[in-house]
């Protein structure tokens, strides 16, 4: 049940930590802390929540995360569940949904890509990404495409299986080239009855969970059963496919020696980031590895990787199956994380700390990954850092915390005037912050009117930031405009017309005109040419190819534009009753239906890489790099 355990205060100091500790229960349940304004700052779970919550005010060494949290608590709500396992369940679900702030964040799994068997009595294997269905068999996930790839291309040289779409099975006259090259039993034109596919199906199964010998076993019975019936061919063929078996399961005993389905899990620090590598073995195959970098994170505290650990267990595990040995030489922070992912998963789970053999050599591999992800991530935020300085240098902005610097640039995109929409992006904490982005329709207007559309734009964004700038003036309270709401420096995508029209917007406002800045394009619209244009009177600026400040702005511009023109042709296709594949030079109706049915709808294709993408019967590299292009 919820327990709302005081009531909203003014300021954090007024919580009174002590009466409120004297009113918990001893028992399993979810703690939410909130801020004064109604912030959720942190989400956490306890076998004892009395315990748990009182430690946060007991303890002097919190790490400076958690104190600066702690100081800033106005209000703390709890929710009893029946077991410590169901308040981590529990736990996850806020934690995903609403992402407090303090709390260890990584990304959603749900981009990992599975293996299909499809329902169809000839059963198709086919790459797949998305919401699963009970009718169809999933294996993984997978941590790449290619690693399904690599997959497929097994099953299709052991088993036989056929990967052609439904549409194409059910009209096919002749055998493809697959059954040539002994890569498809070829159902379509009856090549193979109905019961002997589905024995190739569920063996391929029976292999993908690990039961090799068993396989290999029934391979055999069905080969000496077909040599006594003097079908020789029969039994030539089954001997092929025993022979390419036992090399994969040679091969993979190499690799993994008898694991079946084992996680390895790597965590590396360093330069203040944190990054956790994910090598999966599955029905015996190693199948590569994922590298994932979780934020709010305060990665100066010694007991971070047990912190960052108990996190990725829960987050990652949530939904996913658990295999039955979990590799990590990283000790968790809580001593029941074991038994609490034993609880979820239904089995006993082995933790191994101190691999030896394969599975040392495979955590050694997986650390370096890890460490190699991570100088990559430091090498690229390091870039974007010394950009943002640059820029501040240049612009003549306060650079003592640059972290700080807020950037908002604003863009219009229409078709002759068809379905006008802005955008704008944000630019803070030296990235894009996807999650803060916003884009306007514009109504109301001359078709085209790009003038008019920045203007509407403009004052749709900051009117409101504007009035409360005025209330808190007349009331003496400036500090209770949060400084993150008003950025400290816009970008206008155009020259002296848009700039022009901004400076109107915001000195109608009353706001400072000195933040505006207009990003010309150059001759032939070429990156590295483009001038700022300033608002408040200061002569244009021409930064040169070279300059690192411009290779931010024109980052900024070009996100801003790109979010304006997929919005503008979504927009156009619902106008059109059309689909915005429709929109994209070298899709044609055949290529369509084939991503359409492989990501299960235009929310699947927008998810999909370009390794996903490419995948994709008839889809190239480049024509891939096209649609994530326009669809992002």
């Amino acid at each position: 049940m919820d327990t709302p355990t005081s009531e909203p205060v003014d300021s954090p100091s007024e919580f009174d930590a002590k009466a409120f500790l004297v009113s918990l229960p001893g028992l399993p349940g979810v703690y939410r802390m909130h801020a004064a304004d109604g912030a959720l700052l942190y989400v956490g779970k306890a076998r004892d929540l009395k315990k748990r919550v009182s430690s946060y005010f007991q303890k002097t060494q919190l790490s400076p995360r958690i104190a600066h949290m702690v100081a800033r608590i106005a209000r703390i709500e709890t929710t009893v569940t029946g077991s410590e396992a169901e308040a981590l369940l529990l736990e996850n679900n806020l934690i995903k949904t609403q992402q407090p702030r303090y709390n260890i964040l990584f990304r959603d799994d749900k981009s990992y890509p599975m293996l299909k068997f499809s329902a169809h009595r000839f059963a198709r294997i086919s790459y797949y990404r998305g919401v699963t269905d009970r009718r169809s068999q999933f294996f993984g996930p997978y941590p790449s495409a290619w690693a399904v790839k690599e997959s497929i291309q097994v099953l299709q040289k052991v088993f036989r299986l056929r990967t052609c779409e439904d549409s194409v099975f059910s009209n096919r006259s002749r055998a493809c080239l697959l059954h040539q090259i002994g890569r498809c039993s070829a159902p379509c034109v009856k090549a193979i009855d109905e019961a002997a596919y589905r024995a190739d199906s569920d063996a391929a199964m029976r292999f993908l969970r690990g039961g090799h010998q068993e396989v290999l076993t029934d391979f055999e019975s069905r080969m000496h059963e077909a040599a006594a019936d003097l079908r020789f061919e029969e039994a030539a063929v089954l001997r092929n496919r025993m022979t390419a078996l036992a090399r994969i399961l040679h091969q993979q005993s190499m690799e993994t020696g008898s694991d079946v389905d084992v996680d390895i899990i790597a965590i590396e620090v360093a330069g203040g980031r944190v990054c956790v590598n994910l090598a999966m073995v599955r029905g015996g195959r190693h199948l590569g590895d994922r590298a994932h970098f979780p934020t709010h994170v305060d990665a100066v505290t010694e007991q971070v990787p047990g912190e960052v650990l108990d996190a990725f267990l829960s987050q990652h595990y949530a939904d996913g199956e658990l295999p039955p040995v979990i590799v990590c030489s990283t000790e968790s922070s809580n001593p029941d994380a074991l038994a609490l992912l034993q609880a979820r998963a239904g089995h006993a789970i082995s933790w191994v700390r101190q691999p030896s053999g394969p599975r040392r050599r495979w955590l050694e591999q997986a650390r370096q990954n890890a460490g190699l992800a991570l100088a990559r991530v430091l090498a690229e935020e390091g870039s974007q850092q010394s950009r943002t300085r640059a820029l501040a240098e240049v612009l003549g902005l306060d650079d003592d915390n640059l972290d700080a610097l807020r950037i908002e640039c604003f863009d219009v995109s229409h078709t002759m005037g068809e379905a006008t929409q802005a955008s704008c992006v944000v630019y803070h904490h030296h990235a894009q912050q996807r999650g803060e982005y916003r884009r306007f329709n514009i109504e109301g207007l001359v078709g085209g009117d790009d003038y008019a559309a920045m203007r509407q734009v403009l004052t749709r964004r900051y009117s409101k930031i504007a009035a409360e700038q005025v209330q808190a003036d007349q009331d003496g309270d400036a500090a209770r405009i949060d400084a993150a709401t008003m950025p400290q420096l816009v970008l206008v995508d155009g020259g002296k017309g848009q700039i022009e029209v901004a400076r109107q917007v915001f000195e109608e406002l009353g706001l400072d005109i000195s933040i505006l800045v207009g990003v010309a394009k150059g001759e032939g619209r070429k990156t590295g040419l483009e001038t700022l244009v300033f608002a408040d009177g200061r002569p244009e600026l021409v930064l040169g190819r070279d300059s690192s400040a411009l290779m931010l702005v024109a980052q900024i511009r070009d996100e801003a534009h790109r979010f304006a023109i997929t919005g503008m042709r979504a927009r156009r296709a619902k106008t059109r009753n059309t689909s915005s594949l429709e929109e994209i030079s070298g899709i044609g109706p055949r290529k369509r239906q084939r991503l359409l049915a492989r990501f299960g709808g235009l929310r699947g294709i927008i998810a999909a890489s370009v390794e996903d993408l490419a995948s994709v019967e008839g889809i190239s590299r480049s024509l891939a790099e096209d649609i994530y292009r326009q669809m992002h």
